[in-house]
């Protein structure tokens, strides 16, 4: 089983980003998906969840209208989209795989915004 993050980065405020979750060894299709991010000093959050099969989204207040979390189950890949980033959104971001007692993490990616 194995989960690995791309697509962070040093972005300016303002800017965007687009993570990636490339999964494989399980079944992806059959898997509620996470990204959370935890920032030094603090507690990991989550900021975005999208279910199995129907597809529904839930996000942080602090992400919502910005963050886009969607999902594509012929590729086994989760993906977050991050317009209108501020400074407070520096973390690592790390994807979760979850169903029942089975619940797995990526790495991580390191998001820095600032100017």
């Amino acid at each position: 089983v194995q989960l690995v993050e791309s697509g962070g980065g040093l972005v300016q405020p303002g800017g965007s980003l687009r993570l990636s979750c490339a999964t494989s060894g399980f079944t992806f299709s059959r898997y509620g998906m996470s990204w959370y991010r935890q920032a030094p000093g603090k507690e990991r959050e989550r900021v975005a969840a999208i279910t199995s099969i129907s597809g529904t989204t839930t996000y942080a207040d602090s992400v919502k209208g910005r963050f886009t979390i969607s999902r594509d189950d012929s590729k086994n890949t989760v993906y977050l989209e991050m317009n209108s980033l501020k400074p407070e959104d520096t973390a690592v971001y790390y994807c979760n795989a979850r169903r029942g007692v089975s619940n797995v993490w990526g790495q991580g990616t390191q998001v820095t915004v600032s100017s």
